[in-house]
């Protein structure tokens, strides 16, 4: 079972109905902040880290959207995704999930370059 919270109504009604306990101890931008220093530190500088969603499955995670984006053109792509358990920080990568986003940036760096150098 997973269950994502990406877009709470603001108005209108909702009825949900979930009991789960969970020590809240790492909020969305303490989750942000440890992904943005992981991915700079050990896959590259120009990934960043977007507003994570809070998704319940096994555990309550921050699930954290990693971006490539570059200082002259803003966000290039969708790089991956950093899952940050909300009880004690941990972020919640395997090694194929690290070498996957690698990937994905080099691929989106060398889009990114093949669509300006056509320009």
């Amino acid at each position: 079972m997973e269950t994502v919270f990406q877009q709470i109504p603001q108005t209108g009604d909702i009825t949900l109905t979930i009991q789960i306990s969970a020590a809240f101890n790492y909020s969305a931008v303490a989750a942000r902040r440890l992904v943005n220093r992981f991915v700079a530190d050990e896959i590259s500088y120009l990934l960043r880290a977007e507003d994570p969603v809070l998704v319940a499955s096994e555990r309550i995670v921050w699930r954290v959207p990693v971006v490539l984006a570059f200082p002259d053109a803003g966000t290039v792509g969708h790089a991956g995704t950093v899952d940050v358990d909300v009880e004690n920080g941990r972020l919640l990568l395997t090694p194929a999930q690290i070498e996957s986003m690698h990937n994905s940036a080099l691929e989106l760096a060398a889009r990114h370059a093949a669509s300006g150098s056509a320009s």
